[in-house]
């Protein structure tokens, strides 16, 4: 099995940038495609950016131009570069591993953006 956690997040103001991590540890080889989920307050989990195993990724309309997703496999860790955040931008984060067919997750960190 897999463990996820996350790190990074934080209060910051409108138009500020933010870089989450995701360290992956146990049975990391057979870990396919990882990806960052969201849940703002009140609201259901949802699908950001997710990036495969051989780096290709895709992205919720609403992100697109401004984060960036990435993955560093040596360090069994993946990114999300977040900039020009907007206060609808706040939520939970979750990191999320595909692992062999089944879904392993972090605790989640906070982000909040202030107007």
């Amino acid at each position: 099995q897999v463990q996820l956690v996350e790190s990074g997040g934080g209060l910051v103001q409108a138009g500020g940038s933010l870089r989450l991590s995701c360290a992956a540890s146990g049975h990391v080889a057979s870990i396919d495609a990882m990806g960052w989920y969201r849940q703002p307050p009140g609201k259901r989990r949802e699908l950001v950016a997710r990036i495969t195993s051989n780096g290709l990724t895709n992205y919720i309309d609403s992100v697109k131009g401004r984060w960036t997703i990435s993955r560093d496999n040596a360090k069994n860790t993946v990114y999300l570069q977040m900039n020009g955040l907007k206060p609808e931008d706040t939520a939970v984060y979750y990191c999320n591993a595909d692992w062999l067919g089944y879904d392993f997750w972090g605790q989640g960190t906070q982000v909040t953006v202030s107007s």
